[in-house]
């Protein structure tokens, strides 16, 4: 009698722990290719994600493209040679802004790759066709621009807020604003897969110190997606610790502003939904000693409870 009590106990805890993995079941999965900001030009902000189970990723922004790739197959993440990798796996590239270290990886890696779609906010866009992609200063590997064109990226320019069709994958995206240095705009991109979503956001300072509201609006559209968990994860930024005083932040967080945004969020979602809620951060910038620093004073100040994740270049997460 005690041996089936006790044979009955686990097949009750084993039943409770399938149902929670199960409730848990992930919808993206994610190949940073660059985590840092700042100087390290091998790895600079970009984030493959693509729905769970498949090889249909998007990236997001394009700091580091290939050295991030050879991380990603010495930690046996991919089976498939770097330029598979490259050409086939990845299937486009949204860009926030235009800055150098989150757009470099693309620009240097243009001649290898395949075609395919760089989606970007119109402002980006006549960045990257007069700066970069111009004939002069870089090929023109576009199909808008000056130069000769080679057509091999079709440059897909997203309009604010509207649905757009990540091509060759199951995804969408939309677009919205950041400040990045008032008045200079970087992007949030919400990506879809069925009724599961991640938030991706560029550079961006905090509404207090812009002079701005566009994360209260981005807040103000995400919050119902929490409180009905069809949101998985948020890519934010934190370039600094908490003693960079607020007129050298340069439209960028620190563990406090981003911890002041986040409590604004919970005004709308209420405090429960962040509750373990996935935060990924993005973008620390160097001297080293401030990573641990940035790290800890995050953690000290997580009175939400949310789940901090640091992001490591080619070790892949789930969401």
């Amino acid at each position: 009698m005690v041996i089936l009590k006790k044979i009955w106990i686990c097949f009750v805890l084993i039943s409770v722990s399938a149902f929670a993995q199960k409730g848990q079941k992930t919808a993206f999965q994610v190949v940073p290719l660059g985590v840092k900001g700042g100087i390290d030009e091998k790895n600079l902000s970009a984030y493959l994600l693509a729905p769970s189970n498949t090889t249909d990723f998007i990236c997001l922004d394009a700091g580091t493209i290939h050295a991030g790739i050879e991380k990603a197959l010495e930690n046996k993440v991919f089976k498939v040679p770097s330029e598979v990798v490259l050409k086939k796996y990845i299937k486009g590239y949204l860009i926030s802004h235009a800055h150098l270290d989150h757009v470099s990886g693309l620009i240097i890696n243009s001649p290898a790759d395949s075609s395919k779609t760089v989606y970007a906010t119109n402002s980006c866009m006549e960045m990257m066709k007069q700066h970069y992609f111009n004939g002069q200063t870089w090929a023109n590997f576009g199909d808008e621009g000056n130069g000769y064109l080679i057509k091999k990226y079709h440059f897909k320019t997203l309009n604010p807020k509207e649905e757009t069709h990540i091509t060759s994958t199951t995804m969408t995206v939309k677009a919205f604003p950041l400040s990045h240095v008032n008045p200079f705009e970087s992007t949030a991109f919400l990506i879809k897969n069925g009724e599961a979503y991640a938030l991706y956001l560029g550079d961006t300072g905090s509404d207090a110190v812009e002079k701005s509201d566009k994360l209260s609006l981005l807040w103000t559209e995400i919050a119902p997606l929490i409180k009905n968990k069809q949101l998985k994860g948020i890519f934010i930024e934190v370039s600094f610790p908490n003693e960079q005083p607020d007129s050298l932040l340069f439209g960028h967080l620190t563990p406090n502003y981003l911890l002041k945004e986040l409590r604004a969020l919970s005004e709308l979602t209420g405090k429960n939904a962040l509750k373990g809620f996935k935060i990924i951060i993005t973008h620390m910038k160097p001297p080293v000693e401030n990573y641990a620093k940035i790290k800890a004073q995050l953690k000290k100040q997580n009175d939400l409870d949310v789940q901090f994740i640091f992001p490591e270049q080619g070790k892949r997460f789930e969401l």
